[in-house]
């Protein structure tokens, strides 16, 4: 089959690779019927070092189950299913204690000796813990907005119910990008009262502004939390959704909150440098987040998505083909796409 290798920084390649095969009486085989680029998968084509052998990548699809183990009984072939980035086993103190991105036999797509989603088809471990059935047709329009299920959505989820949103509260967004405008849509959704969005990209924000957000800084550093104290009469945000992952973008994030306030971090870090833990102390600002439990989010948000009252999947804003996956990453590094839509 065809599936998507990385190999090093800016390069990426569809290549034949071995069809996947069940290996243990808990897998599902999955034939993907869309998947996409997320914006974490362009850290490893900035930055990798040359692999000559390469490494799937892709962690967030939708597809049909072909073929399950004789141990799974959650799902069935011809079920439609979303998997969350992670896979879990559903049983372990983790899992029961809804953080299944620490299940003790857990894992996240592409890593060694697992598939990664872009490609035709996937093996998925302990389907029980890991799949969500879907409750639509294959060909439903919904399926974009349902992938969104999988990271991009339960991540900007994840980042306003660690930064604590309330309905009344006013909230700050550092990031324009696909979590980021994810971010709005569930600050909203949750009840925010004012949104203010970090971003200087005018098709982004003028999105997030759609999904509910009050006001736009463009400013960055020190200009952007003068901007936000204004807005706020010197207050800051109660809430601050972090979904950059730089050090730059997290001090700031903490230096937005108003004391007593929280900050959700959810984008993926790529260093700490410039941050003052001191800011946090002196104002009582609470620090959350991590990696997203997508798992323990979906049913949650499913109905919602089903019903047409929040629509994630307007973060997708090319569509593509398999073979037109390495001039998606190219888009996307550019800044000339949000995030990639691939239906293989």
């Amino acid at each position: 089959m065809r599936a998507t290798v990385i190999h090093g920084a800016g390069d990426v390649r569809v290549e034949q690779v071995p069809d996947p095969v069940l290996r243990e009486p808990t897998d599902a085989l999955v034939r993907v019927s869309l998947t996409c680029i997320c914006g974490s998968d362009l850290w490893p084509y900035k930055s990798m070092d040359h692999d000559a052998a390469g490494r799937r990548i892709g962690h967030e699809f939708v597809g049909i189950v072909e073929e399950t183990g004789s141990e799974v009984t959650g799902v069935q072939p011809g079920d439609l299913v979303v998997s969350p980035f992670t896979w879990s086993d559903g049983e372990c103190e983790f899992c029961r204690e809804s953080l299944h991105t620490s299940c003790v036999h857990g894992g996240l797509w592409g890593q060694p000796g697992s598939d990664g989603a872009q490609g035709e088809a996937v093996r998925v471990p302990f389907a029980d813990g890991t799949l969500v059935k879907l409750p639509v047709e294959p060909d439903d329009k919904l399926l974009p907005a349902l992938l969104t299920l999988a990271d991009v959505f339960p991540t900007g989820h994840h980042a306003a119910v660690s930064a604590g949103v309330r309905p009344g509260h006013t909230v700050a967004v550092v990031g324009d990008g696909a979590v980021g405008l994810s971010g709005v849509l569930a600050a909203s959704r949750l009840g925010a009262e004012r949104i203010i969005v970090m971003g200087r990209h005018t098709e982004r924000t003028d999105l997030a502004r759609e999904y509910g957000a009050t006001d736009v800084v463009p400013e960055r550093g020190d200009e952007a939390v003068e901007r936000v104290r204004e807005l706020t009469k010197g207050q800051g945000a109660h809430s601050v959704l972090e979904c950059v992952g730089t050090g730059e973008s997290l001090s700031t994030a903490l230096r937005l909150a108003r004391g007593g306030g929280n900050v959700g971090y959810v984008g993926v870090p790529q260093d700490g440098e410039g941050v003052d833990v001191r800011t946090m102390f002196m104002r009582n600002v609470g620090l959350r987040g991590g990696v997203c439990p997508a798992r323990a989010y979906i049913d949650e948000l499913m109905p919602d998505v089903l019903s047409g009252r929040f629509d994630p999947s307007r973060v997708f804003d090319h569509t593509t083909g398999l073979s037109g996956v390495p001039d998606g990453y190219r888009a996307m590094a550019d800044r000339k796409s949000l995030k990639v839509l691939v239906r293989p």
